[in-house]
């Protein structure tokens, strides 16, 4: 059975999600390897409400606070040469990875 490696990003920030997945894109064309992705996963928003005054008096006014977690999925064939390569790309601050092996 062939293995491959899925690689999960996290991220509040687009553009270093865009700029690793450019990466790993890359890394596939140069080793000539299958890459199915990136798959762009739902978005998490996070919400919070606050209200502006410190105490009870005065105006109800509120402030409204929200984060994205952006998510996105690659898969891509397990050659040990590709995984060695994917795992030296530079990871920026803020950026979560996970890569798994799967059975396909």
């Amino acid at each position: 059975m062939a293995q491959h490696a899925r690689i999960k990003l996290a991220s509040i920030e687009i553009d270093k999600i865009n700029q690793i997945c450019s990466d790993i894109k890359d890394i596939a064309e140069k080793t000539g390897v299958n890459l199915r992705g990136p798959i762009p996963l739902p978005t998490k928003k996070l919400k919070v409400t606050t209200r502006k005054s410190p105490s009870g008096e005065g105006k109800a006014s509120w402030e409204r606070y929200e984060m994205r977690v952006h998510k996105r999925l690659i898969d891509l064939a397990a050659n040990e040469r590709t995984l060695r390569l994917v795992m030296r790309v530079p990871i920026p601050e803020g950026l979560n990875i996970e890569i798994e092996m799967i059975e396909a």
